[in-house]
């Protein structure tokens, strides 16, 4: 074989074997790409609503006596005897609304009996609808501790009766039996016979 071929080849392989050391090294130490994280999404979880609040139900009262159209009506838990009297189509040309108290609120199953001008003797301007007891009869007004939307409550008995009634108590003390009621001014025996069975003192 000629020396010059040899000589050759020996060169390709010394070439070779460098490349390939030269390579691994490069490779080496080339900063290889890391792969991305993952992206990770964070769905909140949903947030409970709170309950929502039971509607109240409606109440339905019987509107009698001096209003254009006595019936029963369903009205909105809260209403008062001025909202019942207008759902009745109003008061009245004779109503006596003088001795009412409008702004007392309503129970289920309670009437409302608009009296009119000069009657004698009406019957309870509110009556029914105790609580626990559906459309039984209203309990007796105690004259001695009620408040002024309870003593208006009673037949004749308005807003300025109801404090003359009031001041009597704290100036004279309690009354001793229905029929001291008597001694307030504004009230007399015609008064007195719609309030007797109406009222108590109490114990």
């Amino acid at each position: 074989m000629d020396q010059k071929a040899v000589q050759s080849r020996g060169y390709i392989v010394v070439f070779s074997v460098l490349s390939l050391i030269v390579g691994g090294v490069v490779g080496y130490f080339t900063p290889r790409p890391r792969p991305n994280a993952p992206i990770v999404v964070s769905t909140p979880l949903p947030t409970a609503l709170p309950p929502a609040a039971p509607t109240p139900a409606p109440i339905r009262v019987h509107v009698t006596g001096a209003v254009h159209d006595p019936a029963v009506y369903k009205l909105t838990s809260g209403s008062i005897v001025q909202e019942a009297i207008q759902a009745a189509g109003g008061p009245a040309s004779d109503a006596d609304l003088e001795h009412i108290n409008l702004a007392l609120e309503l129970r289920d199953q309670q009437q409302i009996y608009v009296p009119r001008r000069g009657e004698a003797n009406p019957p309870p301007l509110v009556s029914g609808g105790e609580p626990g007891s559906a459309g039984a009869a209203a309990a007796k007004v105690n004259i001695n501790t009620a408040m002024a939307s309870e003593l208006e409550s009673l037949p004749r008995i308005g807003p300025t009766t109801a404090q003359r009634i009031m001041e009597y108590r704290e100036t004279s003390g309690p009354f001793e039996t229905v029929e001291d009621i008597q001694n307030v001014p504004g009230i007399g025996p015609t008064t007195f016979e719609g309030l007797e069975n109406l009222i108590t003192v109490g114990s």
